[in-house]
């Protein structure tokens, strides 16, 4: 089953959207992890088999580049309000329900027009142009 972690960089109605959908879902402050550096959060990840959600892009993808296997790393590229935040989302999760399997070794971005790209992600198969020059303009 799919698990997500949403980093704080998002709004904790995430959370609440895979909740709804009856997929287990957490908020790192809830959690008690703000503040966390995001090789912290990459390492909790995997070793607790969350697919993470953020929008702190050029860190987390250098972060998995530590990982030959890891659950998937969620994108959501633009930098939105709540409400675009969970539309966005709600996409995503409309997707991989359709993919019937885990994102593993997968980044799976959202961009603001909804369109979702997805390719592998891991220390072996990766483009290193997405950390130094995000393609849409990312942070």
């Amino acid at each position: 089953m799919q698990r997500f972690f949403i980093d704080e960089c998002l709004c904790a109605a995430l959370a609440a959207t895979a909740k709804e959908r009856g997929l287990p879902a957490d908020f790192g402050p809830h959690m008690g992890m703000a503040g966390w550096q995001d090789w912290n959060i990459a390492r909790f990840a995997f070793e607790n088999d969350y697919i993470v959600v953020t929008n702190n892009r050029r860190h987390f993808l250098r972060e998995y580049l530590n990982y030959d296997l890891h659950n998937g790393l969620v994108v959501i590229v633009p930098n939105l309000d709540r409400d675009l935040q969970i539309d966005l989302f709600s996409r995503v999760l409309d997707y991989l329900s359709e993919m019937n399997e885990l994102p593993v070794n997968k980044l799976v971005e959202v961009l603001e027009d909804g369109s979702i790209q997805v390719r592998e992600w891991t220390s072996d198969d990766h483009d290193i142009s997405h950390i130094s020059a995000p393609n849409w303009g990312n942070p």
